[in-house]
């Protein structure tokens, strides 16, 4: 690990209790705060997030959060609904920009929930999460408040892997769940930005930062916007500008393996798309499912398209004026 790392994770790596909430109150003064969820067919878990930021971070005694927004992207569950009952403020992805037709994706939802949010920073957090905790906002709206010079702060945390209970297993396996970060986020990361190294969950779906930063991102539509926003953030701002935050333990719904194959091929997609612009690679995945005859072959589109920073877009910039 570069010593730079080192002394990042000295400096930029901390805890949930680090930041008691009367400390991050007494640093928000005017600076609003914006929490997103984006979600499709989210209805098991949507209202239980909802609810627990409602109830816990946006009460007169605790006014840490002034903004939450769930983005539907389509779906064709009761989200929309739990949400909004739950306390939410519900916004259908294609609503939003209407000028330009929405295509499918996570990246395409967090772009245009610039659109729809005010807040000077903009929290992140995904809708599938079970058991939540508040302090995965707080953990990381915190030092956004608290340190000027903090400008994007990503959640870490631990991943059981569900394995399903049994006599044999307690169901879970500590530590482990972040399969497409081990197998090829970490080793892009490690090889090709070895300065995002110390960055635990590099592609976990918790995250804030300021406004100011976002809006000058490009956002992968799709599963590399993650990966896409780390390295855009690390050339925007610099390593010391970042930082991470242990917020516990995150349980949520794993996918299985094809589509993490698909979500796999778009993360390398998004990094090859930063180390060499221009430079064309097959956008396709072939998977392989058995059937009556043996072996079909199943051939998917990869992830490629970005919007651009939405400083660029002129219905944001004409909102911003107003």
């Amino acid at each position: 690990m570069l010593e730079e790392v080192e002394r990042w994770l000295d400096r930029r790596s901390w805890s949930v209790a680090d930041r008691p909430m009367g400390r991050i109150l007494a640093a928000k003064r005017n600076t609003k705060v914006s929490v997103v969820l984006p979600a499709l067919n989210e209805e098991a878990t949507v209202g239980d997030i909802v609810a627990v930021i409602r109830r816990e971070l946006m009460t007169e005694a605790v006014p840490l959060v002034d903004e939450l927004v769930v983005i539907d992207s389509g779906s064709t569950d009761r989200t929309a609904e739990v949400a909004a009952a739950a306390g939410a403020r519900v916004v259908a992805r294609d609503a939003i920009l209407p000028r330009i037709p929405a295509v499918p994706g996570k990246g395409e939802v967090l772009w245009r929930s610039l659109m729809v949010t005010s807040g000077d920073v903009v929290c992140f957090v995904d809708a599938d999460l079970r058991d939540f905790s508040a302090d995965f906002v707080t953990g990381i709206v915190g030092p956004l408040l608290t340190d000027p010079d903090i400008d994007f702060v990503k959640a870490t945390y631990d991943r059981p892997f569900d394995t399903g209970s049994d006599e044999l297993t307690s169901g879970q396996t500590p530590g482990q769940g972040g399969r497409v970060t081990e197998l090829v986020a970490r080793p892009l990361l490690n090889l090709h930005w070895p300065q995002l190294a110390g960055f635990v969950q590099p592609l976990g779906g918790e995250y804030a930062a300021r406004r100011s930063l976002l809006e000058r991102l490009p956002f992968p539509v799709g599963y590399g916007v993650e990966l896409g926003l780390l390295v855009d953030a690390l050339h925007t701002v610099g390593l010391d500008a970042l930082a991470q935050v242990d917020v516990g333990v995150r349980k949520h719904r794993h996918q299985d393996e094809r589509a993490l194959g698909r979500m796999a091929a778009a993360i390398y997609r998004t990094a090859q798309l930063r180390l060499s612009r221009g430079h064309l690679v097959r956008p396709r995945l072939t998977q392989f499912e058995r059937g009556e005859d043996g072996f079909t072959p199943r051939t998917y589109a990869v992830d490629t398209e970005e919007r651009p920073p939405m400083a660029d877009i002129t219905e944001y910039t004409r909102r911003r004026v107003a």
